[in-house]
């Protein structure tokens, strides 16, 4: 069985924590908040920080192995945690996906499933866009004969503010190849992702 690996170094634009670190400063300072007092005193500092690390994706290793065995049917890892910031209010969503593949002349290593989802859950999202991105990007690396991605995500945007709808859950899918085309592929692996809900 013949590896392959590839460095996956995300996209790095520049980034002064100075400049973010003042700049959380002046805007809880204007909504009110007191910055001299000890529990606020170092909250800029470690604002800019959970920020940049929310919106920071890892580099990786994408291994790949020869699909010698000739294994043709799905690969699935459920449960994949997600945490994103929307896009629209700089808040958290968090929650999980489900992806799955029908291999083609490759395999991936198992892990990177995780660090594919992770690439594009760091950064300003919308669960939608994140959605077909996963889905894309194995599709195009592995070009397995097909890819399937389900997720779900409690947003913070709606449970903390607005109409506070706590524990309401958003899913998204996107299918492709097979599993978007052929009916039993496309119910097999929309059912082995519902077990993971359950």
């Amino acid at each position: 069985m013949t590896a392959t690996a590839e460095r996956i170094t995300p996209r790095r634009t520049r980034r002064n924590s100075g400049d973010a670190e003042r700049a959380a400063a002046e805007f809880l300072t204007a909504l009110g908040l007191d910055l001299t007092t000890a529990g606020l005193s170092e909250t800029p500092a470690r604002m800019a920080r959970a920020y940049a690390e929310l919106l920071t994706p890892r580099p990786f290793e994408l291994t790949t192995f020869d699909n010698d065995e000739g294994y043709d049917e799905l690969v699935l890892a459920r449960s994949i945690p997600i945490r994103s910031v929307c896009e629209h209010h700089l808040l958290p969503f968090v929650g999980v996906a489900h992806v799955g593949y029908l291999p083609g002349d490759r395999i991936l290593g198992l892990s990177k499933l995780a660090r594919v989802v992770e690439l594009f859950a760091h950064g300003a999202q919308v669960q939608e866009r994140l959605t077909k991105q996963i889905a894309d990007w194995l599709h195009q690396q592995l070009q397995p004969r097909g890819v399937g991605v389900v997720i779900e995500a409690e947003h913070l945007c709606m449970s903390l503010r607005g109409v506070q709808a706590t524990g309401a859950r958003t899913m998204t899918s996107t299918l492709l190849g097979t599993l978007r085309d052929d009916g039993r592929s496309r119910a097999e692996f929309l059912a082995l992702a519902r077990l993971g809900t359950q």
